[in-house]
């Protein structure tokens, strides 16, 4: 029960994705779970009521200042104290460079990157000292990008390094920063994009995984490290999962697959 007395506040989880898996691994451990997000993932809110979770949900938009600062302030006032950040929202869509328009480029990076720093900037006058985490979830394409993902690929980066800046901001309240860039996960967000490749494509993906295609709880495995006493030495690093910088990702196959998308997979 690594996280007993903890309070952790987990953005954009769903029922089935990395946001959902983390707060039930958090959950199983002991801690008080604090779920922000504009849809609300009742299966997996029936899921930790069932083992007696204490756990509040709480709409809020993170691009939306008002709302990310009374969700903070409802979620500090019900338990008094919150320990752990985890900035999990995300959308993401995949078009040619000459084919984005501005409001999705402003859209994806308000969220990915902008709504991790207003979540970040409400939490810190709670955050415990002598402990507090904040933990961001970025992706392998902040690394290495990828053909038509670069509005996603400069958000991820910018996380990266606001996690690093963040880091030495925060030492000296002994209050660590640290964020994962998971490679390709299974989850709905990936289903959806896999949809669109051809069969070579998706092999050469599989194989760019030397482990292996991962799963929302490989994440939040390491996710609980992270935010753990067993890490309290380390801040300030992004840490790949599932791959190394040098995998390389099969860009023809994903260009020639490439087609405009206009919808936003939501929650991460």
């Amino acid at each position: 029960m690594r996280f007993e007395n903890s309070v952790i506040i987990v953005t954009g989880p769903s029922d089935t994705g990395i946001g959902g898996a983390i707060a039930e691994s958090f959950a199983e451990q002991g801690a008080t779970i604090c779920l922000l997000g504009i849809e609300r993932p009742e299966r997996l809110i029936k899921r930790l009521q069932r083992r007696d979770t204490s756990l509040i949900w709480l709409d809020c938009d993170v691009c939306n200042t008002r709302e990310v600062d009374e969700a903070v302030l409802s979620c500090h006032k019900l338990f008094e104290r919150i320990d752990v950040l985890v900035n999990n929202a995300g959308v993401e869509f995949s078009v040619p460079f000459e084919q984005i328009d501005d409001d999705q480029w402003d859209r994806l990076l308000s969220v990915n990157l902008t709504g991790a720093m207003k979540m970040t900037r409400s939490v810190l006058p709670f955050l415990t000292e002598q402990g507090g985490v904040i933990v961001n979830i970025a992706s392998a394409l902040g690394m290495v990008g990828c053909a038509g993902y670069h509005a996603y690929s400069a958000s991820k980066a910018g996380l990266i390094g606001m996690t690093q800046s963040l880091a030495l901001e925060l030492a000296p309240r002994g209050q660590r920063a640290v964020c994962v860039a998971p490679a390709i996960v299974k989850t709905p967000m990936s289903y959806k994009h896999a949809t669109l490749l051809d069969k070579s494509t998706l092999e050469d993906l599989e194989s760019a995984h030397p482990l292996g295609v991962g799963s929302p709880n490989d994440v939040a495995n390491a996710v609980l490290f992270l935010a753990s006493k067993e890490a309290s030495w380390i801040t300030g690093i992004s840490l790949p999962l599932g791959w190394i910088p040098s995998w390389g990702l099969p860009t023809p196959g994903i260009q020639s697959s490439l087609k405009k998308n206009n919808e936003y997979s939501v929650n991460q």
